[in-house]
């Protein structure tokens, strides 16, 4: 099986190149082979000499892969499914707005972090995606010329496959890659502390942290996340951070019947997110098969959002998009997916 030349980055190809002995130029030529124009294979590189294209297809393939599946919902949200080099499937969401398009992108296949209240969870984790399999979600969607933003909330903590989702945001925000700001680019995280210091570090896209509730013993119950990463010292690290007047951080928080809506659990998030400019991002829990959790009625949400903004905590209730195709927050799975 021959290697991809998709999800290489620019110094990457730089070395490959002189490797083959062609001119460190012909690097350059190839990113913007991959990442800027519509094509899928390495003899549509028109620029590059017949021998530098005989000898990448001698050992490379261009990389792409096509989804095989796409599902479209009442709302306009589509699901698309995507094989993975391990003969695995992950989904990507696609998620329109008046002004915007965003793709919810998977970094890998399933999750081990085994959150109560996540369907992907319950798949188990089987694998990595490489930075090219990451950033093939977006290339490869029909809506690619569209899309203005990227969040990484789909199947998978990125933090667990750090190396890759660093790479992938390397393609996405270079100038010989896809070019968009860092600033249009959420990756969201459970709080694995040393991942999200590394990405807070080299890279300058925004951080969500999934937080839920803001009590140690409660949290450990439904993220067991909670007993290696307590959420009070992820919020200090995050305290810690100078995020610069554009960049963003911001707390999930799925909202769960007489777990996590009360008053108790307004007063403690505010406490522990005193001092800290950052947004609190309401979320309906969506059913999970095999969980005894339930979302509270509109008026309980309503009132939890007036509650904290009552405290000065800038909180806004999230859409939901794509129920009806399991797209939504927390429903992605590919468990019953065989190739």
């Amino acid at each position: 099986m021959k290697e991809p030349l998709f999800g290489k980055t620019l110094a990457e190809l730089q070395e490959l190149v002189v490797e083959l002995g062609l001119p460190k130029f012909t690097a350059k030529q190839i990113t913007d082979w991959l990442y800027k124009k519509p094509i899928s294979s390495i003899d549509e590189m028109t620029n590059l000499s017949l021998k530098a294209r005989e000898l990448l297809n001698e050992r490379f393939e261009f990389g792409l892969t096509p989804y095989t599946k796409v599902q479209a919902s009442t709302d306009g949200t589509r699901k698309y499914l995507f094989p993975t080099i391990q003969d695995k499937f992950i989904e990507t969401a696609m998620i329109p707005e008046r002004d915007r398009k965003t793709v919810c992108v998977s970094s890998q296949v399933g999750c081990k972090m085994g959150c109560l209240f996540c369907f992907t969870a319950k798949q188990g984790f089987q694998g990595q995606l490489s930075a090219g399999e990451i950033v093939n979600q977006i290339k490869s969607i029909d809506e690619v010329e569209e899309v203005s933003n990227i969040v990484y909330m789909g199947m998978g903590e990125p933090f667990d496959n750090l190396d890759e989702v660093l790479k992938s945001l390397e393609i996405l925000t270079s100038e010989w890659g896809f070019g968009m700001s860092p600033r249009r680019i959420t990756v969201s995280t459970i709080g694995i502390i040393p991942g999200m210091l590394t990405f807070l570090e080299k890279s300058e896209a925004h951080l969500a942290v999934s937080l839920h509730t803001p009590f140690h013993e409660e949290r450990q119950k439904i993220m067991p996340v909670q007993v290696a990463y307590p959420v009070n010292e992820v919020v200090d690290e995050i305290k810690s951070w100078d995020f610069g007047r554009q960049r963003r951080v911001s707390f999930e928080y799925i909202l769960f019947e007489d777990l996590n809506d009360s008053q108790k659990h307004v007063d403690e998030l505010a406490r522990l997110l005193s001092g800290l400019k950052c947004r609190v991002n309401l979320i309906r829990f969506h059913p999970v098969p095999g969980t005894p959790l339930k979302s509270p009625g509109e008026k309980t949400i309503q009132r939890f959002k007036d509650a904290l903004n009552n405290k000065g905590i800038l909180t806004t209730i999230r859409a939901s998009r794509g129920q009806d195709i399991y797209a939504a927050c927390g429903l992605l799975s590919t468990k019953e997916l065989v190739k």
